[in-house]
């Protein structure tokens, strides 16, 4: 049997179309069945490599008892917040409201004219250890309905009032001591034994530490960077980091970063290859450079479409297991790699008969051991291996927003190494996003199978013209720029408020009960802190003046809008943090004569990172060769130095001794990190909570 979502392209969508109850897409015909029968509606959000999301289909939305009640007494829509960020986001508040917390799939109640009176998150089908369960909930609110539908309605209306109260700052400016304020809170948050900030479960949260590095790069703080980069190798050693076929995992479930939430996100692998990208600029330890690049490989490997974009997850279960596809079994090792290889690989990964994971093994490197090339040949056989044993679900959905922010990954990792084959793929996918997913400057959220979705939002604007300046850093192409301000142009007429800010929907996406102005960098950055980002830039990289005025004018609004959200909680704005400090220490501008022999890739890759590059020949007149090298023209501050033959500071020797720290680099596994041991009892068991 299949229900309403059977013609849906959404793959969290598609995984319901076969399930009893009557399902609903989001749109006009539920609202007008809920209003007619005089129903309630129950709305589900989630996506479709969500683990608990997966976990209650099965137990609740596949139970035939379950969804006689739902198709009896509610008018059901389920919805993919990978597509509809927004009414995720209005409804994610109402469910915070209710609970204090939030996560998917999330359960809402709700009336026909979209009112929610009642919401949660995961609901077991019977009431258990004091969890309310799912069938005696869809009861109770039933007979609620029939018999206090008045305080319901009463109820859903004062909600409303409350989301609707405006908590916009007053005397909005721009605080200058916020990045100082954030630093000093991830140094009490830091945890200095295992890496990571505060207490388990840890998200990478990328934009965090490409802010703490950034801070760091300015302030000359050697305790931010420490904090950074070892935040960053612990990853790499950890189980959120595939050993085996490489790319990371959404978050660690504990303390070590041993345990992962297993499914793999597109957004935040792009974010960690730029994080990797810059550790290596920032230290000079080439176990960050690697990481970048075996991130970029996973995420072309396994994510990647033959047309250009790439797709935007793998799931954490398979066979209805979490984790099932990536974790071992001492004897599986020992067959695939024989006796005395297979003891070798599990000693130094850490894996051992008794596991770590539920009597398995996850693969890492916690113990110390070397992170190096020496069992290549060994991962990559047990990579065909785990292939051939199970598979992962993927959704093939490409989304806009997480696309270019992985346009911005290969940017940045061509812009480090000078390999033409990141910057060809960032430029491929680039004209996908022009090719499938926008209409002049009209952008879409995603399309599936060549079938675009709605209509784009801020964060799809906000992250594309992003994306189109991190590529015009790398390939100096003019129209990148002039896309750029179009696409800005767009979503500042679509979304901008004259009060600050920016909404998260248009005119164009249709109105729901409130209109949200988000503002918080969760696991993704905030579209309101991007857009901070791409003014900054925007005032600081177009060539004519009045221009960049006009630009700097609306990046300082923005700013100070944001510095109003942020003064509470400045580590929960680390994208925002990052656009505050290009604006209050802009980067150095260094224009490259080169000859004839030069290459630009290795020109561009021995820059800083953090500089606005542009290389010329001798042909185009305006600047001149010195001593007929390759010649710099540095200016910084509003001061230009004299023309040079030596380069500035190259990345990846652009290490800590030349930010004065005393001492010359940032020990891998062995930094100042106090007495508490992150290393229990390996290898061995899996480390207690």
């Amino acid at each position: 049997m299949k229900n309403r979502l059977k013609n849906q392209t959404s793959p969290y969508l598609l995984q319901h179309a076969s399930q009893p109850v009557d399902w609903y897409p989001w749109g006009d015909e539920a609202f007008a069945k809920a209003k007619r029968e005089e129903k309630p509606i129950f709305l589900s959000v989630g996506y479709s490599t969500c683990h608990w999301c997966h976990v209650m289909a099965h137990e609740c939305f596949e139970n035939e008892k379950i969804a006689s009640v739902l198709n009896r007494y509610f008018v059901s829509i389920k919805v993919d917040r990978e597509e509809r960020p927004d009414i995720d986001s209005v409804y994610m508040a109402v469910c915070q409201a209710f609970t204090g917390s939030g996560g998917w799939p999330m359960s809402i109640f709700m009336t026909a004219e979209q009112k929610p009176f009642f919401a949660g998150a995961y609901f077991p089908p019977e009431t258990v250890h004091g969890r309310m369960g799912f069938f005696p909930l869809l009861l109770t609110v039933a007979a609620k309905w029939e018999t206090e539908r008045e305080k319901l309605l009463d109820s859903a209306d004062y909600l409303i009032s409350c989301l609707h109260q405006s908590d916009q700052a007053k005397n909005q400016t721009i605080l200058d001591r916020l990045p100082e304020l954030a630093a000093e809170q991830f140094n009490d948050q830091f945890d200095s034994a295992c890496g990571g900030f505060g207490p388990a479960p840890k998200f990478p949260l990328p934009h965090n530490l490409i802010f703490l590095m950034l801070y760091a790069l300015q302030n000359n703080s050697r305790k931010t960077a420490d904090q950074a980069l070892f935040t960053l190798e612990r990853m790499r050693r950890g189980g959120i980091y595939d050993q085996i076929g490489y790319g990371f995992s959404r978050y660690s479930t504990d303390r070590y970063f041993l345990v992962p939430h297993f499914e793999k996100m597109l957004y935040d692998n792009a974010l960690l290859i730029i994080s990797y990208a810059a550790a290596y600029c920032l230290s000079g330890k080439k176990v960050f450079l690697d990481t970048a690049r075996e991130t970029a490989e996973y995420v072309c490997r396994e994510l990647g479409d033959s047309q250009g974009g790439f797709y935007s997850a793998q799931d954490a279960d398979s066979e209805g297991e979490e984790g099932k596809f990536y974790v071992f079994r001492k004897q599986e090792i020992l067959a695939v790699l024989g006796e005395k290889r297979g003891n070798a690989f599990l000693s130094h990964f850490g894996m051992t008969e008794k596991g770590n994971f539920e009597g398995k093994n996850i693969p890492n490197l916690l113990n110390g051991k070397e992170i190096d090339e020496t069992f290549d040949a060994e991962r990559k056989l047990l990579y065909t291996y785990r292939k051939s044993r199970a598979a992962l679900h993927l959704d093939d959905k490409i989304l806009t927003a997480w696309n270019s922010l992985m346009i911005c990954a290969l940017s940045v990792l061509y812009r480090v190494t000078g390999e033409n084959q990141y910057l060809l793929r960032a430029q491929q996918t680039q004209l996908f996003i022009e090719s499938y997913l926008s209409e002049h400057a009209q952008l879409y959220v995603g399309c599936r199978n060549g079938v675009r979705t709605t209509k784009g939002f801020l964060d799809d604007y906000a992250c594309y013209t992003a994306a189109l300046l991190c590529l015009y850093e790398a390939d100096e192409d003019a129209g990148r720029l002039k896309r750029a301000e179009e696409i800005l142009y767009e979503s500042e007429a679509q979304f901008g408020d004259n009060t600050g800010g920016y909404f998260l929907y248009g005119a164009k996406n249709g109105t729901l009960i409130t209109r949200p102005k988000e503002t918080f960098d969760g696991a993704l950055p905030s579209g309101n802190s991007v857009m901070a980002y791409c003014l900054v830039r925007l005032s600081q990289l177009v060539p004519e003046e009045e221009r960049r005025a006009e630009y700097r004018r609306k990046a300082e609004r923005q700013l100070a809008f944001l510095s109003s959200q942020a003064r509470q909680n400045p580590t929960g704005y680390g994208m925002f943090l990052t656009a505050l400090l290009y604006y209050l220490s802009p980067p150095k501008k260094i224009t490259v004569v080169t000859t004839k022999t030069d290459s630009r890739e290795k020109i561009l890759s021995a820059l800083p990172l953090y500089a606005d590059v542009k290389i010329l020949t001798e042909e185009t007149g305006q600047y001149q060769l010195k001593n007929n090298k390759t010649t710099y023209y540095i200016c910084e501050n509003n001061t230009c130095r004299l023309p040079t033959n030596e380069p500035p500071c190259t990345a990846g020797q652009a290490t800590l001794r030349h930010m004065h720290f005393g001492r010359e680099s940032v020990p891998l596994s062995s930094a100042d990190t106090g007495s508490d041991s992150c290393r229990p009892d390996f290898p061995g068991a899996y480390p207690p909570q």
